[in-house]
Order: structure tokens, then C-alpha cells, then sequence
């Protein structure tokens, strides 16, 4: 692990290389705030050790630059001038603690496990957000860019965003886009799809239920609102949803608080609400089948997907996006697509959308030459 440590006084900065060296590290030193400050920006640290006292730009001012300048090492500071107030004001700039001098070994070395277990934890996490959220939407045909445009305009509003479209045309990338642009994405985000819970269950599960509410309900259980509190959620397939679970719907949206099922008890939740559906609810709202006020509410702003066979300028694209997606997934030796298997793939009808291109393509990766050729394609797909 490589480490930095910024202090004007010589005998700090060789004493703490010392110990550090001694204990398998990496270390670096800089006199200065400023010649500090270059080697951040050039090099990557796992934590830096910065002393608050030095001239010219001392220890905060150096914490702040740190922290405009996008440096994500965790930063220790050290200091022979200790009170409370500096400690919290250190904290409260972003450093991740506060040494005393004269440094204590033992309290060097917790100190820099703490920080780069934390450092790790903050990297590994970021790797998951984009194993999550890192699908992405392929395209630049007008109607894909017309909705990415959509979603940087959105996101950081609290809208409420309906999201239309046929199935399998990526409606579930467009929630996930939305959230992960917004102030909430750090906090949880959570997907129901609505079509696939039955109709006696749907309340249980986004509101709730306490024990003993009804005959299986053998543990307090927390919904998908509760669950999503202070973050995003996402209601897939909208249109399937139970006439009673749409009425509660329209309470927490409208007032912010739900009840558990077999509770009078309100909690209050702070939700963004997303949802998406691939059937006409004007037309669910004439046959009395979805209530109009409830639509009014999610619909505050409307995403319409494109199919697509509305984008097939897109297809090669896409095509080339799920060859690395699949070939990285599966540790398969990557394939090409000739020119006439793409053409013979932007002539294809394609009613699974953007979903059926990615089988099609797994399947022509599994099953076709190298590279995959348009008689590859009329054998497997046609």
C-alpha cells in the first residue's frame, strides 16, 4: 500500500516513513501542502498523512484542496496544536481523523487499517453500483437520445416519471438511469414488478404487514416503501395492479405516510416513486380498470421507449454492446459480426425488442462461426 505524508518538520516525516516502511508500506513524503497537493493529483494514494500547522498553505487549507480536487485517498491529520473544536472542523472537511503529536504507534497503525479498510470498502462498493447500474443505454438514434435527454433533465427533480413502453424495450434501464442521476443514489433502490405478485399479496408486500395480520403472517414484515425509504422506487408493470393496493398507493403519494397491514399505526416515508408499463392506462382508466387520480400523480413526467424496430440504426451498436457484456460474463472468446449478419439482423421484425437482440446475440456467440456470418444468422435466428 502506498501512502503520503505531508508535514513541514523533517523528523515527522522520516520518523512516521520509518515506522511505516517497518511495517510493509509504501511511503512517500512531501515538505509542503503544495508539493503535497501535486503528488495527490498525479499519483494514487490508499491514505495520506497531512500535519495541520505549516506555512504558506497549512494542513486545512490543503484538506480542502484535496477534497475540490476529486482526491479520494482518505486523509489522516496530524497535529501538536490538538483541541476538540480542530478535530471536528478536521472531520467536518471530509478527513477521515485526527492524530495528536506526539504520534503514538499504536494509534498510527489502527488509524491506517481503519482508513484503507474503509478506502476498500468505499472501491468494492463502487465495482457493485456498476455491476447494478452499469447497463446502459445503448444508441444514438433520435428517439434513445431524445430520452437520455429526458433523464438528465429529470433526475434530479423528485418528479414522479412514468416510463411507456413495449416489453423488453429497456423501461427497467431508464428507472435505474434516473435514480442513479439523482440526489437519492446513494440511498436504497428498490424494484416491485407489480404483474408478477399476486393480487392478495401486493399490499403485504409494498406496505407491509405486522405479525399475526393474517394466517401466514408469522413476523413483522417491512414493504417495499419502507424498504426504499429516503431512495427510489420502482413499480414495474404499473397496470397490473390490484384496484385496493392503488388506492394506498395514491395515500402515500399524496400524503407520504402508509400503515402496515393489520396496523392503524402511520409511518412516514420519504419515497421517489418511478414506475413503468407497457399497456395503455388511458384506455385501463375508460375500461375502470385504473383510477385516473392515481395516474395524474405518476405521470408528472412520461418517458415514452422507443421499440426497437423504431431504432434499428441502433442495432450494431447494441450488437457490439452485448458481445463485450456476454463474452466478459461467461469467458467466452469474443466473436465478430460480419457486415451482412448486421444487415440481416436490422431487416429482422423484432417484437422481444432490445431483450430479443441480446438472446439472439448470446445464441449466434454459442452456436456461430468466427466471425458470425449471415449464414449463421438465417440458420440460428430466421
Amino acid at each position: 500500500m502506498r501512502i503520503l505524508v505531508i508535514d513541514d518538520e523533517r523528523a515527522i516525516r522520516y520518523s512516521l516513513k520509518e515506522i511505516l516502511e517497518m511495517e510493509s508500506y509504501e511511503v512517500e513524503t512531501a515538505e509542503n501542502g503544495a508539493e503535497g497537493l501535486q503528488k495527490a493529483e498525479k499519483e494514487k494514494y490508499d491514505a495520506i498523512f497531512c500535519d495541520i500547522k505549516m506555512p504558506e498553505m497549512d494542513g486545512m487549507e490543503t484538506l480542502g484542496r484535496l477534497q475540490a480536487d476529486g482526491v479520494e485517498s482518505p486523509v489522516i491529520m496530524i497535529s501538536g496544536h490538538a483541541d476538540i473544536a480542530t478535530a471536528v472542523d478536521c472531520i467536518k472537511k471530509g478527513a477521515f481523523d485526527f492524530i495528536e503529536k506526539p504520534l503514538d504507534l499504536n494509534r498510527i497503525l489502527i488509524t491506517l487499517k481503519n482508513a484503507t479498510d474503509k478506502a476498500n470498502l468505499v472501491s468494492q462498493t463502487k465495482i457493485l453500483r456498476k455491476k447494478v447500474y452499469g447497463q446502459q443505454m445503448v444508441g444514438e438514434s433520435e428517439g434513445i437520445v431524445h430520452v437520455r435527454e429526458m433523464v438528465e433533465k429529470v433526475a434530479p427533480t423528485d418528479a414522479s416519471v412514468l416510463i411507456t413502453g413495449p416489453n423488453g424495450s429497456g423501461k427497467e434501464l431508464v428507472a435505474r438511469a434516473l435514480h442513479q442521476q439523482s440526489q437519492r443514489s446513494m440511498m436504497p433502490y428498490v424494484e416491485v414488478n407489480c404483474a408478477a405478485i399476486p393480487s392478495e399479496l401486493i399490499e403485504s408486500e409494498l406496505f407491509g404487514h405486522e405479525k399475526g395480520s393474517f394466517t401466514s403472517a408469522i413476523k413483522q414484515h417491512k414493504g417495499k416503501f419502507e424498504q426504499a425509504d429516503g431512495g427510489t422506487l420502482f413499480l414495474d408493470e404499473i397496470g397490473d395492479m390490484s384496484p385496493s393496493a392503488q388506492a394506498k398507493v395514491l395515500r402515500v403519494l399524496q400524503e407520504r405516510k402508509l400503515s402496515r397491514v393489520g396496523s392503524d399505526k402511520d409511518i412516514n416515508v420519504n419515497v421517489r416513486v418511478i414506475s413503468a408499463t407497457n399497456k395503455n392506462l388511458q384506455e385501463e382508466i375508460a375500461a375502470g380498470r385504473f383510477r385516473e387520480d392515481l395516474y395524474h400523480r405518476l405521470s408528472v413526467i412520461v418517458i415514452k421507449v422507443p421499440t426497437l424496430d423504431d431504432r434499428k440504426t441502433d442495432i450494431p451498436l447494441l450488437v457490439s454492446h452485448f458481445v463485450d457484456q456476454i463474452c466478459s460474463e461467461s469467458a467466452m472468446p469474443r466473436k465478430e459480426f460480419s457486415e451482412d449478419a448486421l444487415e440481416l439482423l436490422k431487416e429482422k421484425s423484432w417484437t422481444g425488442n432490445v431483450r430479443e437482440l441480446r438472446n439472439v446475440v448470446e445464441r449466434l456467440l454459442i452456436l456461430g462461426g468466427s466471425p458470425i456470418s449471415a449464414a449463421d444468422v438465417k440458420s440460428y435466428v430466421y
